[in-house]
């Protein structure tokens, strides 16, 4: 018998689900919503996370080559509000920041299966899941980055190939 019940993460081909949830000021978000423009990558983290703060400056990257037209991204933290704008101006994310806490039972991250972050998952406008990472993976970003057309690495930086989450 199995000491815990985790449920299992979801995967490229599977339906993300549907949610609302608010971001650091209030203001509701819906995944449908969300992915009627463009596709969007969901991006869950927690601010204490060493791996999530290596990420994000390099999904902001990504979301600033964007602009919101092919691609948004969207970060979901499971940190109250305060610590994830916080987090926001330390690590300069521009991005939107949705919020999906303890306080909710971590509604949103237990629908993903998420038992580890950074964990990432591009939908598309049908909610259809089409790729997804866990940890820090040079080249899982770099594949997704050249899904649209953006390069996620400079030339001079000293990256890591990869970090589990």
């Amino acid at each position: 018998m199995a000491l815990w019940n985790r449920k299992r993460l979801l995967e490229a081909g599977e339906d993300a689900p549907e949610f609302e949830l608010q971001d650091t000021a209030g203001a509701p978000y819906s995944c449908k919503v969300l992915r009627a423009k463009a596709p969007v990558l969901f991006a869950f983290f927690k601010i204490s996370c060493p791996v999530c703060q290596l990420t994000f400056p390099f999904l902001d990257r990504l979301h600033r080559a964007v602009a919101n037209e092919r691609l948004r991204v969207i970060g979901i933290s499971q940190n109250d509000a305060a610590e994830t704008r916080e987090f926001a101006a330390r690590f300069d994310i521009t991005f939107p920041l949705l919020l999906d806490t303890a306080r909710g039972g971590y509604a949103v991250s237990n629908a993903f299966g998420i038992s580890n972050v950074p964990a990432l998952f591009l939908v598309d406008a049908d909610a259809r899941i089409t790729w997804t990472s866990m940890g820090f993976s040079k080249s899982a970003l770099e594949e997704l980055a050249q899904q649209f057309g953006v390069e996620m690495f400079r030339q001079d930086e000293n990256v890591p190939a990869w970090k589990a989450g």
